[in-house]
């Protein structure tokens, strides 16, 4: 069944009487993810959540049009890493610069991008973008910071661990290796306390702190968990992408 609010999926026979007020762009990542993950982890989660989260804004009447996702992200840190590819930040202003044009130009003025990759950092692009299209409304997501996952989840992590390897086995077990063949996740910290502490950052360099690409382990992690979280998430931003499609841009402070 065509869902009207995927572009990838609807028509100009639709698109031509359509008016929307709000377009998301699903940001994700290609790159290894522990070793029973696939490298595309980030994209499907980006593209289920987006979709999900979209469905449920679109049945209380928001005129939302979720964009195709962007594939690659920020992967700097991981250059040694087989097929990880990075896009510099330079390369994605360059891509939001062009797609915000059309925006503009067909009076979508209001763009949330989803972000679904730790590398991808938008703010300084967003800050750009917003003095160079005055008209438009840009902000954006990290939809694994939008809950506590220690409601969720037993172990913590930030990469292929309990939370996106639940979320795998509830989205796409058929692409998760068996339990046999998973990596502790364990990893380094850094020796200057400072940079544990959150207040000082340098890039991490993967292959140093990772054996298995894997940071946080995804050994408690079930399709239930990842199912119960989905849905939290997915309601939690499709009343987000309610509230933007509705929301007078002039006027958001109280």
């Amino acid at each position: 069944m065509i869902r009207p609010y995927i572009l990838a999926e609807t028509n100009w026979e639709a698109l031509k009487k359509e008016k929307f007020e709000l377009a998301i762009l699903p940001w994700g990542a290609t790159e290894a993810h522990n070793y029973h993950l696939p490298y595309g982890t980030d994209v499907y989660e980006s593209d289920h959540l987006a979709a999900e989260s979209a469905r449920l804004a679109w049945e209380k009447g928001a005129k939302v049009i979720v964009l195709p996702s962007v594939p690659f992200g920020v992967n700097t840190g991981q250059s040694d890493i087989y097929l990880d590819i990075n896009l510099n930040p330079s390369t994605q202003l360059a891509i939001l610069s062009d797609i915000i044009t059309v925006l503009d130009r067909q009076e979508i003025h209001k763009l949330l991008i989803f972000n679904s990759h730790g590398g991808n950092n938008f703010k300084p692009l967003v800050r750009e973008l917003g003095l160079k299209f005055p008209n438009m409304f840009i902000c954006f997501s990290n939809w694994f910071q939008s809950l506590d996952k220690t409601k969720y989840f037993k172990e913590t992590g930030d990469h292929a661990d309990e939370m996106e390897t639940s979320l795998m086995l509830h989205l796409r077990p058929d692409l998760v290796l068996p339990k046999e063949k998973w990596g502790s996740g364990a990893s380094k910290k850094h020796k200057i306390k400072s940079f544990s502490e959150g207040w000082v950052w340098a890039e991490r360099k993967w292959s140093q702190i990772s054996e298995d690409t894997g940071v946080g382990n995804p050994m408690y992690s079930t399709g239930e968990k990842g199912e119960r979280f989905f849905k939290d998430v997915t309601e939690k931003i499709g009343q987000l992408l309610l509230e933007i499609s509705e929301a007078d841009t002039e006027d958001l402070y109280e």
